[in-house]
C-alpha cells in the first residue's frame, strides 16, 4: 500500500505483525472488487487526486487478518492516485462512494510483489481488503450549499456582520453525528462573517432567509483541518451541517413597522405621554409564539414613550391611529437584549408584534364634543335642569356598550347632581332640545382605571351619541323649592291648620304640595317630591322634636348660612 522506495519506513497502513501465510493457489491478473454494500445515494465518487478517509480490515485469502485500521482506532487518510498507496488500492478506491463497502482482492504484482513486506506480507501474496469509505474531498473543494426549504417570503437575507440564531445537526460525511444544537435545546447564536465561526459556516450562512433550511457541506480546510477538534471531529474530516435559520438582525438595526390596516378617518395620532389600550400577538422572527393579549381576553394598557414598555414598542406605538393594525419588528437591543426573559424569549431574539390599537388618550384630554344643532333654540341646558335624552354608548373602536333605546324610554337626569359620569355631565351642558352630539370621553372623566366589571374595560375612552328630547328648568343652585309668587306674610299660620301653634309633618307636606299644584311654588325637578319635602321639614325642625314652632320657622333668605332645602 506504499511506494516500494519507502519499504524501509514504518509501514503506515499495516502496523500489526502477524505470522505469514502461504500464497493462494490461483493467481490474479488484476484487482477484483466485490461491492458488499452500496448506499442508496451516491452524490460523489472517488476520482484521482481526491483525499479519502476509510476503514479497512486487511486479510489473506484464508481469512487471516494481517492489519486493521479499526484496531488502531483511526481511519486511513490519503490522497488517491498520487502513489501513496499500493497500486491495487489506488485503483480499487476509484469510483467508490461514501458509505460504500467493498471486498477488494489485489494480486501480488499490484501489491508487494515478489519481495513482500518484512515479516508481515510474504512474497507473491494476494491481499484482501474489506474497505468502508467514510469521506471524500478535494483540494479544490469549496463550500457546497443545498437549500431544501425556503419560505415563501424573504424580506432579508444574512449578510456579513449580521447576528444570527440557528439550529443545526453536525455530521461527518458518512452521517456520523458529532454535534447538535437540538440536543442542547438552545440555538447557536453568533455573528456571521467576522471570524467567530469556522470558515465554511461563515460562508454557508450568507444569503439565508429566516425559516430557510440548508445542507452546508465543507472540506476540512474550511472546517477543523488537519487536526480535527480533538474529540468528535477527526483530522481531515469533511463536515455536513443541516441548518435552519431562526433569527437574523444587525446591531445597527432599528425597529421595522409595517402598517397592515389604516382606518379611513384618523382625527388624532398617538404621541409621547398618551395612555394606550391595544391587543397584540407576540412571536419570534421564525413565527414561534410567545405571548398574546387575546389569550388573556384583555388589552395591554400602558403609557407610551415613557419607558413603561420595551424601547422598540415605545417607538412602534407612536404615530398610530385608533383601529390601526401594525406589525412591529424589534431587534434584541431594543427588546430583551442578550439575556431574553429567561423563559419564552431567548437571548438576542428579534421580536415581532402584531398590534391592534383599541384606543388611547392623554391625561390632559377633555371631553370632545361634536354638535349638530337644530335651526331654533330658545333655551340651553344648565346645571340643575332636569333633562330627557337618548344615547348610544360604545368604546372608541366601535364596540357596543349600552343604549337607552333598548329600554324603550329616554334617560332622565338632573344636571349637576352626580347622576352621570363627569364627562357626560359636561357634554350635556348648553344643549338645545333636538340637538345631537357625539361625545368622546377620556377615562378620567368616565369610568377610570377600573371601568365597569363586564361592561366597560378599565382606562377605556368612551363615545356617546346623544340626542336631547326635553328640558325642565331647574332651580337656582342650593334650592329644592322656590316660590313663584310673593311669599305670604302669614305662611306659618297658613300651614298650622289645627291652630295648635305648631306644624307637624303632614301639615307641612300638604301645604307645600298644594302650593305646587296651584302653581304658586315649584319643587326641584327630577327628584322625589316627598323626599324633598321631608328634607325641608327636617331642616325647619331645629330641635328635632318632630314639630316646627313659629320660632323655629324661617325662610332661606333669612339664613345666609343655610345651604339646602329651606323655604
Amino acid at each position: 500500500m506504499i511506494q516500494r522506495a519507502a519499504l524501509k519506513m514504518i509501514f503506515l497502513a499495516f502496523m500489526v505483525g502477524l505470522v505469514a501465510c502461504n500464497a493462494p493457489p490461483v493467481p490474479l491478473d488484476d484487482i477484483v472488487v466485490e461491492k458488499t454494500f452500496t448506499p442508496e445515494r451516491c452524490e460523489r465518487a472517488v476520482q484521482t487526486g481526491d483525499f479519502v478517509r476509510y476503514h479497512y480490515n486487511g486479510m489473506f485469502p484464508d481469512g487471516k487478518k494481517f492489519d486493521s485500521s479499526y484496531d488502531r482506532g483511526t481511519t486511513y487518510n490519503v490522497f488517491v492516485g498520487r502513489g501513496q498507496l499500493i497500486a491495487g488500492m489506488d485503483k480499487a478506491l476509484l469510483g467508490m462512494c461514501v458509505n460504500q463497502r467493498s471486498l477488494v482482492k489485489i494480486p501480488p504484482q499490484l501489491a508487494y510483489g515478489k519481495n513482500g513486506y518484512g515479516d508481515i506480507i510474504p512474497p507473491d501474496s494476494i491481499l484482501h481488503f474489506d474497505v468502508l469509505l467514510l469521506d471524500i474531498w478535494n483540494s479544490d473543494d469549496k463550500v457546497q450549499i443545498q437549500t431544501y426549504h425556503k419560505p415563501e417570503t424573504c424580506g432579508r437575507t444574512v449578510q456579513v456582520s449580521d447576528y444570527v440564531r440557528y439550529h443545526y445537526n453536525g455530521t461527518l460525511l458518512d452521517g456520523t453525528l458529532f454535534d447538535s444544537s437540538h440536543t442542547r435545546m438552545r440555538t447557536y447564536d453568533t455573528y456571521v462573517g467576522i471570524g467567530w465561526l469556522i470558515a465554511g459556516m461563515d460562508q454557508g450562512l450568507l444569503g439565508m432567509c429566516v425559516g430557510e433550511k440548508r445542507i452546508i457541506t465543507m472540506p476540512p480546510s474550511l472546517g477543523y483541518g488537519e487536526h480535527g477538534d480533538g474529540s468528535d471531529i477527526p483530522a481531515q474530516a469533511s463536515l455536513v451541517f443541516d441548518v435552519v435559520l431562526l433569527d437574523l438582525h444587525n446591531p445597527k438595526d432599528e425597529i421595522a413597522v409595517e402598517v397592515q390596516f389604516l382606518p379611513e378617518s384618523c382625527s388624532r395620532k398617538s404621541k409621547e405621554g398618551d395612555f394606550m389600550r391595544y391587543h397584540y400577538n407576540g412571536t419570534l422572527l421564525d413565527g414561534t409564539f410567545f405571548d398574546s393579549s387575546y389569550s388573556r381576553n384583555r388589552t395591554y394598557d400602558t403609557y407610551i414613550g415613557k419607558g413603561y414598555v420595551i424601547a422598540g414598542m415605545d417607538q412602534g406605538l407612536l404615530g398610530v391611529c385608533v383601529g390601526e393594525r401594525r406589525k412591529i419588528t424589534i431587534p434584541p437591543h431594543l427588546a430583551y437584549g442578550e439575556e431574553g426573559t429567561g423563559t419564552k424569549i431567548p437571548g438576542s431574539a428579534v421580536l415581532v408584534f402584531d398590534v391592534h390599537i383599541i384606543d388611547f388618550h392623554n391625561p390632559s384630554d377633555t371631553v370632545q364634543i361634536t354638535s349638530e344643532k337644530p335651526e331654533h333654540c330658545n333655551y340651553t341646558t344648565k346645571r340643575g335642569d332636569f333633562i330627557k335624552y337618548h344615547y348610544n354608548a360604545s368604546l372608541l373602536d366601535g364596540t357596543y356598550i349600552d343604549s337607552s333605546h333598548k329600554y324603550g324610554k329616554t334617560y332622565d337626569v338632573v344636571l349637576g347632581a352626580g347622576q352621570v359620569i363627569p364627562g357626560m355631565e359636561e357634554g350635556l351642558l348648553e344643549m338645545c332640545v333636538g340637538e345631537k352630539r357625539v361625545l368622546v370621553v377620556p377615562p378620567h372623566l368616565g369610568y377610570g382605571e377600573r371601568g365597569v366589571d363586564g361592561e366597560v374595560p378599565g382606562s377605556a375612552v368612551l363615545v356617546f351619541n346623544i340626542e336631547l328630547f326635553g328640558v325642565e328648568e331647574g332651580l337656582p343652585e342650593g334650592y329644592m323649592f322656590v316660590w313663584n309668587d310673593d311669599v305670604s306674610p302669614d305662611l306659618f299660620k297658613e300651614m298650622d291648620r289645627n291652630k295648635d301653634s305648631q306644624v307637624d309633618a303632614t301639615e307641612f307636606s300638604d301645604y307645600i304640595l298644594y302650593q305646587v299644584s296651584e302653581g304658586k311654588g315649584r319643587l326641584a325637578p327630577g327628584f322625589d317630591p316627598h323626599r324633598i319635602i321631608e328634607n325641608m321639614y327636617n331642616n325647619q325642625d331645629r330641635n328635632k322634636d318632630g314639630k316646627i314652632t313659629e320660632d323655629e320657622f324661617k325662610l332661606k333668605a333669612d339664613e345666609a348660612a343655610a345651604a339646602h332645602d329651606e323655604l
